[in-house]
């Protein structure tokens, strides 16, 4: 599933408590190593430089800079990190700023173990991931536009 070189991971969210969950569920796996984490979106622009992480899970919501404008600043300074947004909002507004920003993929706080590991797997494929009850949201905030049916989807 996952290569034989580690995937080097940055987590960035405001809450210990999540990142330190993060890190567990990631470090249970073979293939992943947590490279960093950041308290909010100028520690998070520091150590993806530091680091050259290949995937940055983002909080949309942090102190000092939002995890829009970090994803906006990491992807302008390189834009091979992937990032999986954070968030526990539930709104088309949000993942589309998030999206728009550079994000690959964006996943809710309340689905995370379930879905942190896919959302690894298909942004390092070149793919976008968004979390089933994203879609759900997105498609019904969009009437009289096309529907999601997915929960990955190509750039």
């Amino acid at each position: 599933m996952f290569p034989n070189v580690p995937i080097k991971i940055l987590l960035a969210d405001d809450h210990a408590l999540m990142r330190k969950g993060l890190r567990r569920l990631l470090e249970a796996r073979d293939g992943f190593r947590v490279v960093g984490e950041a308290a909010n979106g100028r520690e998070a622009i520091e150590l993806a430089h530091e680091h050259s992480p290949d995937i940055v899970f983002m909080d949309i919501s942090m102190p000092l800079m939002d995890g829009i404008e970090a994803t906006r600043r990491i992807r302008h300074q390189d834009p091979s990190p992937r990032i999986i947004m954070l968030s526990m909002h539930v709104s088309n507004d949000y993942v589309q700023q998030a999206l728009d920003a550079g994000a690959h993929g964006y996943v809710l706080k309340s689905s995370i173990g379930a879905d942190a590991l896919t959302a690894i797997q298909e942004v390092m494929a070149g793919r976008r991931f968004l979390s089933p009850k994203i879609v759900k949201a997105v498609a019904a905030e969009s009437r009289g536009r096309p529907q999601l049916t997915s929960t990955v989807y190509m750039a």
